[in-house]
């Protein structure tokens, strides 16, 4: 499973922000179910950022989002957000080519 979360992050919160990811990202690409775990920051829009995730199926999905690094997280995204979170969730395989 495949998870984008975008990111609208206000400009005086980046460092914040990105701190804050540091931890999340690492604690998360720790996770028995995660295959990646990567911020992405967008060239075209400033402040735009988006989580690209890719876990094992959605029983690792739930066990993130219990976890404690994925909840202080949650607890200081508001403080760092400029608009709400769009969330694109994903199921698909690997084609071979």
């Amino acid at each position: 499973m495949i998870i984008h979360a975008h990111l609208q992050v206000k400009p005086d919160q980046e460092q914040a922000f990105l701190d804050a990811c540091k931890t999340l990202v690492e604690a998360s690409r720790a996770e028995a179910g995660n295959l990646s775990y990567d911020l992405m920051k967008s060239v075209e829009k400033a402040g735009h950022f988006t989580m690209v995730e890719t876990w094992k199926d959605a029983e690792a999905i739930a066990i993130h989002n219990t976890s404690d690094h994925f909840i202080a997280f949650g607890q200081k995204a508001p403080a760092f957000m400029a608009a709400p979170m769009e969330l694109n969730v994903f199921s698909g395989e690997p084609v071979q080519l």
